[in-house]
């Protein structure tokens, strides 16, 4: 991206955001969601029954701390998606409007998450039609019906990058737990641009660099951790080395932290999805009888790699207990190096909060939900609220 385009981008964030400055507003608490949050405070949620969600930047371990809560027993056993803040609600407007109700629930009736649910989709259209408000509700209303589908008090949901959406998750659903898992943020870079799965830019699926994804790791990171200090009882950071390296002592603590409990070997027996099958990017390793993928990056970067990222995300890793080690002596950072620090954080913001706040959220890709073959409900900026 050159520096005409981060003007065009800046540019383009002013105009809208002065264009539109309510109407497309989705990350506003709709009026609707206050009822929720009276019936919150009148019918006092038990700890051990609320809704956990696991939050943190792809690749950091969310898939196997996910799966260590399904393997622990209680939980709502799930295994699709339901993307309502990330395309849906872009997509097609605020759920306070009945209109857009009809149209995101007809949608995701058609998705792999809905066919992985076993719900029956008339009864959950007549529940998302008459009480769903926000996309809160949503959630509420799906993974509270498959938790009674299966008999159990409580279930779990997780989509990474939930973690900059805390504050408005926490609005809708008061009760909400979260759980941070983080990781190294150079194992990060590492894993992500071996999948070649980091691409911001619509225009272009070129994998970006590593620093470029260490600098997304940091912004997710950060994001999650400033909501976060504003509900202390009911977030918990973990660090995904202490869930691989030193797991029994890992999951005391979440346990009191959820008031669920997480035994290790009933953990182990059920094993469930990447407990048992790891997710790894380096499949290679992964079939390894001694795979461990604590601190890959030390036998995977160069000096120079190594320098080079932490140089960019230096202050974030030491911040979060993971100490530096390469030495700057001989590297020194590139013009390109000083415009990645200075101007992607800007541009990772300005992208979520076009898409959640304009029209252009209405080319949110429906690619996730992986779709049955039929007709798209249009979206039209006439039904996306006030």
């Amino acid at each position: 991206m050159t520096h005409t385009g981060v003007q065009n981008l800046q540019l383009v964030f002013l105009v809208v955001s002065a264009k539109y400055p309510k109407q497309w507003r989705h990350d506003r608490l709709p009026t609707s969601s206050l009822p929720a949050q009276k019936r919150f405070k009148k019918h006092m949620i038990e700890r051990k029954r609320c809704p956990v969600f696991v939050i943190g930047c792809p690749r950091s371990g969310t898939n196997l701390l996910y799966d260590t809560l399904l393997s622990s027993g209680g939980f709502a056993i799930y295994r699709g998606r339901v993307p309502v803040y990330q395309v849906l609600i872009p997509r097609f407007g605020r759920l306070d409007r009945l209109e857009n109700r009809k149209k995101i629930i007809a949608i995701w009736l058609r998705s792999e998450g809905f066919r992985r649910s076993g719900l029956d989709g008339v009864e959950l259209t007549a529940n998302v039609v008459e009480n769903c408000r926000s996309g809160g509700d949503f959630l509420r209303i799906i993974m509270g019906e498959i938790a009674r589908k299966q008999q159990v008090n409580r279930w779990a949901f997780y989509t990474p990058d939930t973690v900059v959406r805390v504050e408005t998750v926490k609005k809708e659903i008061p009760e909400a737990l979260f759980v941070h898992i983080i990781r190294d943020g150079r194992d990060i870079a590492l894993s992500l641009r071996k999948l070649g799965d980091f691409n911001p830019f619509p225009w272009s699926r070129r994998s970006r660099s590593m620093e470029e994804t260490a600098l997304y790791w940091e912004w997710m990171v950060q994001k999650g951790r400033r909501h976060g200090r504003k509900i202390p009882n009911d977030y918990l950071e973990i660090r995904y080395e202490d869930l691989v390296e030193d797991v029994r002592r890992t999951l005391k603590g979440l346990s009191e932290f959820l008031d669920h409990d997480l035994d290790y070997d009933r953990v182990q027996t059920a094993a469930l999805g990447t407990i048992s099958k790891p997710n790894s990017s380096f499949r290679e390793e992964a079939a390894d009888a001694g795979f461990n993928a604590v601190q890959r990056w030390k036998r995977r970067l160069s000096q120079d790699q190594v320098a080079s990222l932490e140089w960019q995300v230096g202050k974030t890793l030491e911040a979060l207990g993971y100490a530096r080690t390469a030495s700057v002596h001989g590297w020194k950072p590139t013009v390109r190096d000083k415009w990645l620090r200075a101007f992607y954080p800007l541009f990772l913001e300005s992208k979520i909060w076009v898409k959640m706040n304009t029209p252009l959220g209405r080319f949110s890709s429906l690619a996730k939900l992986e779709l049955t073959a039929g007709e798209f409900p249009q979206s039209d900026s006439s039904s996306t609220g006030s």
